[in-house]
């Protein structure tokens, strides 16, 4: 079996979503070179060495069996899936992704197309900085001084400034960040299916509203000016009661939490349904309960058609599901995109579903849960 060794990399972006690109290029270095060690903050800097955009930049350390010529070429692969183009013209340009090598333990290596360690690396500040975050005390084999002297050492004047995003090795630590995740949507977009993938797949405490057994509900759907109050009360009883009983007891062995729904819609669906008296004395009742229940880190709508909506709603077979008013299902959609301009300052996601297909297509799943990432990237990191 290869030996273990320990490799440190300088990563950057300037082009496009830089933050993303980062995570995505560390999700492939866990993936293809080795189990990453540490990670540094995030860092942004002015360009150095010609003119252009600010760079984001980390450093990493990670452990691998790969002799140091196989890990350029693994990187340079991992640049490529990522959209780095390198031209043959002298200089700097901008990238949408850099990986540098910058040590291989404490091993020196010279070839045509890699030199260890990196011969640039005393002179750029943007290198050193998150480098001093991960391996303060690692000695540089060639000049022999650690990186916390070669910081002191270095004349580089160029910006640079820590930002409050952090990155992850993973998806599953990624998800962690997020701490709590609602999914909304309307009747029938999928928002339990896809809140039981997640929680499966990312080890989330799963948190399921339970309405199945609402005595009111079919009666609600055969004559609805007369059961809409006593249901809206019910509904938002049995939601309080079990949203605050469950959002705040942690489970130590899970990472996040994920619900399938946000107390918030009783609100949504009471205005639809009430009239205006009844709505009005609802709401007081509810913004005294709303203003006690935790909120999603990131709140997930999932927005699907009227048709489609019924095409599922049919399928899952509800026989008290089956007479539900297209116009019906367009004002709950109305009423949930009213709810989510009215909150600007809460973490937003509003995933279009169309022809995606999460629950029998793997590649849509995946593709869902590639857009709920990338947002969470751009959220500042929760402090431990």
């Amino acid at each position: 079996m290869a030996e273990q060794k320990t490799a440190y990399l300088s990563l950057g972006s300037n082009l496009g979503d830089t933050l993303n690109n980062l995570q995505s290029a560390v999700f492939r270095i866990q993936e293809t070179v080795g189990d990453i060690q540490r990670i540094s903050p995030v860092y942004e800097s002015s360009a150095w060495g010609f003119e252009s955009d600010d760079f984001l930049n980390i450093c990493l350390s990670v452990k691998t069996t790969l002799p140091p010529q196989r890990l350029l070429d693994t990187l340079l692969d991992i640049e490529g899936q990522l959209g780095r183009i390198r031209f043959k013209e002298e200089g700097y340009q901008a990238r949408s992704i850099d990986i540098d090598i910058l040590y291989y333990e404490r091993e020196t290596f010279i070839s045509d197309t890699l030199v260890i360690p990196h011969p640039e690396m005393c002179y750029r500040k943007f290198v050193l900085r998150p480098l001093a975050d991960i391996a303060p005390q690692f000695y540089h084999p060639v000049v022999n001084k650690d990186t916390r002297n070669l910081i002191q050492e270095c004349r580089d004047k160029g910006r640079l400034e820590k930002t409050p995003y952090r990155l992850y090795k993973n998806r599953t630590e990624l998800f962690a960040n997020t701490n709590f995740i609602a999914i909304e949507g309307n009747i029938g977009a999928g928002k339990t299916t896809l809140a039981r993938k997640i929680a499966e797949d990312y080890n989330a405490k799963l948190v399921l509203e339970r309405f199945a057994d609402n005595p009111f509900l079919p009666k609600f759907y055969e004559e609805q000016s007369r059961y809409a109050f006593p249901l809206e009360m019910s509904f938002l009883a049995d939601r309080y009661q079990q949203f605050t009983d469950d959002t705040s007891q942690y489970d130590l062995f899970k990472s996040f939490m994920v619900s399938d729904y946000d107390i918030y819609k009783s609100l949504i669906f009471a205005r639809i349904t009430l009239q205006q008296d009844e709505y009005e004395l609802y709401r007081k009742l509810f913004y005294l309960m709303y203003k006690e229940v935790k909120k999603p880190k990131i709140y997930v709508y999932l927005y699907q058609t009227s048709d489609r909506l019924l095409d599922n709603i049919k399928k899952r077979g509800r026989e008290y599901e089956q007479r539900i008013d297209p116009q019906y299902l367009e004002k709950i959609n109305k009423g949930y995109f009213e709810f989510i301009k009215s909150y600007p300052e809460q973490n937003n996601l509003i995933i279009e579903l169309g022809d995606l297909d999460f629950v029998q297509n793997q590649e849509d799943y995946e593709a869902i849960v590639d857009k709920i990432l990338k947002f969470a990237v751009h959220l500042p990191a929760v402090k431990s």
